[in-house]
């Protein structure tokens, strides 16, 4: 756990998370955004920077989903599988090499519930181990989803006040947004600042704004301080070519990043 001695508080969905935070219910927020093998969590990027909330960490949750069905099932009488849209993503392999039909819930508890109310052998839902036994099901499969690559999801920490680490802290990492209009060269021209001062952007991610085509907001993750010399120039040369920039969170990379990037 990320932070084993904190309380939690259930919320029904992303935005009611970082509402509870915002109204003070809740100190913390975290929030996925995306998976190793689902890729991204639909809604954060939409949500976050109108949330009024600040990044402060990062954190990366090995997951261990679990093929849950009724008691005395097995696999061969599964037709159809339960679950949350990222969750089913995360086990396509398997529901296609099974043959079966991915129906996506509002979350996978919920789904483990609904399968265990309906009784039927040929349902199932993909949910934590943890599930199975609050809702009397079998486990038919332990990790469904997973081949050669493992399932991680990296989780952002929000809070109501942004985090602070000193401009000489190692591993600091900022997250941002920022506009273009939609012109030819618009962000070959935004992002060259961030090559020509050797600063490493480790995500990108564009999306339109109000259902608009002719502007596009991106949200992005680099490497370093906001006030270390190479970040600011990059972002003075960002800020020239784009109607907005705005910083989401300044934090301290993940442990379990600087372990990949060590060993790459």
């Amino acid at each position: 756990m990320a932070y084993p001695g904190m309380a939690t508080l259930p919320c029904a969905s992303f935005e009611t998370a970082m509402e509870a935070v915002r109204e003070g219910t809740a100190a913390l927020a975290m929030l996925p955004c995306e998976n190793s093998l689902a890729g991204r969590v639909p809604d954060i990027h939409h949500l976050l920077p109108g949330s009024g909330l600040f990044v402060i960490a990062e954190h990366f949750q090995r997951v261990e989903h679990c093929l849950l069905g009724v008691r005395g099932a097995a696999i061969g009488d599964i037709r159809r599988v339960h679950s949350h849209a990222v969750a089913l993503g995360e086990v396509r392999h398997m529901l296609k090499s099974l043959g079966l039909t991915p129906v996506v819930q509002r979350d996978m508890a919920g789904s483990a519930e609904l399968v265990a109310g309906w009784g039927n052998r040929q349902d199932a839902a993909v949910a934590s181990a943890l599930a199975a036994e609050i809702y009397g099901l079998d486990i038919l499969a332990a990790n469904p989803g997973e081949g050669a690559e493992e399932n991680t999801t990296r989780f952002l920490v929000m809070a109501a006040r942004p985090g602070q680490p000193a401009v000489t802290d190692p591993g600091v990492m900022t997250t941002f947004v920022f506009r273009t209009r939609n012109v030819p060269a618009a962000l070959y021209k935004a992002m060259g600042g961030f090559a020509t001062n050797g600063v490493n952007i480790t995500k990108l991610e564009s999306y339109m704004l109000d259902g608009e085509f002719t502007a596009t907001q991106f949200l992005c993750d680099a490497d370093g301080h906001p006030e270390g010399a190479p970040l600011r120039r990059a972002l003075e040369d960002l800020a020239f070519f784009s109607s907005e920039v705005r910083i989401l969170g300044v934090y301290r990379a993940a442990a379990y990043r600087l372990e990949k990037a060590a060993a790459a």
